[in-house]
């Protein structure tokens, strides 16, 4: 029994990260009907907002789906009610510790997984009560552990010191990357970079395009003394990188990134001066898909290279 889907009732242990600017009710409904996880990304929404992206959700999959909650969400009270008024049952969280909110949605019947980027994170998630764990490597686009521990590393030593469903992130976006992460210890992956530039993805064409033209070594992490953060090499990045070589602290960092960096680069589409929070894995992509489409292949390479394991090259 694989516990991912058995925890969830879903049909495939694939979940879609929660991202800002992105992860909207047509992306997370979409994945949902395909027989994924869909997640909607509080992150970037008003409380009100947030509010008619759950009803229109519900309207549109009678699937399992959740939300993804920043812990560092400004107004983090009224946005735990608005997930027990509105019967959320599935909530990932992140950016924070889960030892707080975690019974909380617990006592109104939630399914709780929180993002981690250490073994001794993951230790404290399960001391904290949740449910399942995502462990995400920093070639993960956006936010990131201080870590630095990349998906390779860190997959394994999670497995090894932790006893709850672990959930692979960070460069995963293949079928054989996901073969791959479960091989390594995982029971599930969830998928970031490619889900952001599917069709149904609420983020700017021009972002999308500016995606499919990243070469490898595109993106770099940036803003360590502040949150360190996976970029798209633009003009705003060289920003940071002289700052941050001319020795700059968290002040200096935080007065140029200013406030809606990220919705100005991903869901209005200023290439320049916005930031465009990618995975590593970005140079991998280089069309348009919809949520359908990259299930589909997604299976299928999974099953392929699943297949291959007999083969002689594996055998020594």
């Amino acid at each position: 029994m694989n516990r991912i889907t058995h925890l969830f009732g879903i049909k495939y242990p694939i979940i879609q990260g929660g991202m800002v600017w992105c992860s909207g009710w047509r992306l997370a409904s979409a994945v949902s009907n395909n027989g994924g996880l869909g997640l909607l990304g509080a992150g970037s929404m008003h409380c009100e907002t947030l509010i008619e992206h759950i009803r229109k959700m519900k309207s549109a999959t009678t699937q399992p789906w959740g939300v993804n909650v920043p812990l560092m969400y400004p107004d983090i009270d009224r946005l735990m009610d608005i997930l027990v008024e509105e019967k959320v049952k599935i909530v990932f969280t992140s950016a924070g510790s889960p030892k707080k909110w975690t019974s909380y949605l617990k006592s109104h019947g939630m399914i709780v997984a929180h993002v981690i980027s250490s073994a001794l994170f993951a230790q404290k998630c399960e001391e904290a009560g949740c449910d399942a764990i995502v462990a995400e490597g920093f070639e993960a686009g956006g936010h990131n552990g201080r870590e630095e521990t990349t998906t390779l590393t860190l997959i394994p030593n999670v497995a090894a010191h932790c006893t709850l469903p672990l959930i692979a992130a960070g460069g995963i976006a293949s079928g054989k990357a996901m073969l791959a992460a479960m091989i390594l210890g995982a029971e599930g992956v969830q998928i970031g970079s490619r889900f952001a530039v599917a069709r149904e993805s609420s983020a700017h064409p021009l972002f999308k395009q500016r995606v499919y033209e990243t070469p490898e070594g595109g993106t770099m992490l940036a803003l360590k003394k502040l949150a360190p953060t996976r970029l798209i090499k633009n003009e705003f990045y060289e920003q940071v990188s002289t700052l941050e070589n001319q020795g700059a602290g968290p002040e200096d960092l935080a007065q140029l990134l200013g406030k809606g960096r990220a919705k100005k680069g991903i869901f209005e589409g200023n290439l320049q001066e916005g930031e465009l929070e990618i995975g590593q894995v970005s140079s991998m992509l280089i069309q348009e898909e919809t949520v359908a489409a990259i299930l589909t292949d997604l299976l299928q390479d999974y099953q392929d290279r699943l297949t291959e394991l007999t083969q002689s090259k594996y055998t020594f």
